[in-house]
């Protein structure tokens, strides 16, 4: 794969970024592409290593070196649809996958890894410019219907292999537009919205119907729509936020992440919005919470203009290294520093929220930390107890919630007599995906819980060939793994 000594004779090189007092003045993607040569080097890299083991790392299976060998041959219309074959919207993945498949690279046992993850995001790119991503309409249809509530990756996943199959998909999305987290959560300086438009044109030219504004549940009861559908595919995602009920939880100023960050976009996107005006301009704030969603927060406040960012979080300080007990090629807890940490953001680890403090006419105005411990035994579930004598006040004027999600919303479930699990996941087969109602599916988050992309977008196109299944006997999409023939 790629050039055999490749891996000897070029060193590991990433996508610059804009300087930080550059791009915080403005909500767009700020990488610096390289140029074709010294991609074609990085895809050289790929080793001819025997056993892929980046292929068990990425959840959609992505065929890796026979991209990369691609992309080093200059062949970037077969990279297109090589990489297609296996994941419907590289370019979603390229740009915002934390790239399980680099931990498993053969080549970072003892080197920098493959830029798998910036390769895929060129070959789409590429495959964009040169026109070689087209509808590819069913040449007849089944007569099958399909209704998909929730236009998320993995709603948009399922959606484009049913259609695929020659079925009628129609799109449910209770938002003004399509693309669930991609649009309201993800921000643009991470994501442009052109990038998911330009995708969603071409669902639609391949004759999948998109129903935004319609609240499955509240605008149409979702057993009316089971019988107007034959089949329907849950992916609605888990969008239940994680509260943290401490005393002066209900003080004005602390705000869910998943309020400001929607919001945000939308005001980008020049959409309005309901309710209160959430704005960081001159104000510091406190993060709590050290995911993905906590450092788009903390992005997001700098370009506000906000006066301080501080970032709290519950767990200890990882390494840059891969922690011992976490060996290649699985996931390991490293400490990981996003480019909105670098913009301006002080971090802390293992801290925990005791209280928040407020003022008469109940404006927050801090809040109380105590450095914690965690207690790690061999086979048990680590426990935490609080540092004695470590309670500290910090000044904040406003500070974001960004502990994740607990689970799907019930209200469909609860409405279609759906089972849910003790996190409030829906209940669906991992074998057929289908729940323990005939005809009615769940895919992604809603299914699995609170997880990423890639695993969305892997977990809509399993459910397609399930649901394939149910309605014609048999199924010609493809599973994971199957070789998929591949195809733009």
């Amino acid at each position: 794969m790629g050039k055999v000594t490749g891996f000897l004779e070029y060193d590991r090189k990433n996508e610059p970024y804009k300087p930080v007092e550059e791009r915080i003045q403005k909500y767009e993607e700020f990488t610096i592409p390289l140029d074709k040569p010294e991609i074609k080097n990085q895809g050289a890299r790929c080793m001819d290593c025997g056993i892929p083991f980046c292929h068990s790392g990425c959840p959609l299976g992505n065929l890796i070196p026979d991209f990369n060998d691609a992309v080093y041959r200059e062949r970037w219309e077969e990279a297109a649809s090589i990489l297609h074959g296996t994941n419907n919207f590289p370019e979603f993945t390229g740009r915002l996958c934390p790239a399980p498949c680099e931990e498993a690279c053969v080549l970072g046992i003892n080197e920098d890894p493959v830029t798998i993850e910036n390769i895929e995001k060129n070959i789409a790119e590429e495959a964009f410019k040169n026109g070689w991503v087209k509808p590819n309409a069913p040449e007849k249809r089944t007569g099958k219907t399909v209704a998909v509530i929730g236009s998320g990756p993995a709603g948009l996943a399922t959606a484009q292999q049913l259609n695929r199959a020659g079925h009628s998909v129609t799109v449910f999305e209770r938002d003004e537009k399509p693309g669930g987290l991609l649009r309201y959560g993800i921000p643009d300086f991470k994501m442009e919205k052109h990038v998911i438009d330009r995708r969603l044109a071409i669902l639609e030219e391949e004759g999948i119907v998109f129903k935004c504004g319609v609240h499955v549940g509240k605008d149409i009861k979702a057993d009316a729509l089971k019988n107007d559908f034959d089949a329907v595919v849950l992916s609605t995602g888990a969008t239940v936020r994680r509260n943290l009920p401490i005393p002066g939880s209900d003080l004005k100023g602390i705000y869910q992440a998943m309020d400001f960050l929607p919001q945000n976009n939308r005001r980008v996107d020049g959409l309005e919005w309901k309710g209160e005006e959430i704005k960081a301009t001159g104000k510091d704030v406190i993060v709590i919470g050290g995911g993905d969603t906590g450092s788009d927060c903390i992005g997001t406040s700098i370009r506000h203009g906000a006066t301080s960012v501080k970032n709290f979080e519950i767990m200890s300080k990882g390494t840059p290294e891969r922690p011992e007990n976490q060996p290649w090629p699985y996931w390991p807890m490293r400490l990981r520093t996003s480019t909105s940490h670098k913009e301006g953001a002080e971090r802390f680890f293992s801290i925990s929220t005791k209280k928040f403090v407020g003022d008469e006419n109940g404006n927050l105005t801090g809040l109380v930390t105590a450095e914690v411990e965690w207690t790690h035994k061999p086979g048990e579930r680590p426990t935490l107890s609080e540092v004695p004598g470590t309670e500290k006040e910090w000044k904040a004027d406003m500070v974001f919630l960004a502990l994740g999600f607990t689970g799907s919303e019930p209200t469909v479930a609860e409405q279609l007599g759906i089972k849910m699990d003790a996190r409030t996941n829906i209940e669906a087969s991992i074998d057929n995906y289908m729940t323990n109602v005939p005809g009615v599916f769940a895919a992604g988050d809603s299914r699995r819980g609170q997880s990423l992309i890639v695993w969305a977008i892997s977990e809509g196109r399993q459910a397609a060939h399930h649901v394939d299944t149910y309605l014609m006997g048999s199924s010609d999409l493809p599973l994971k793994g199957d070789g998929d023939l591949p195809r733009v």
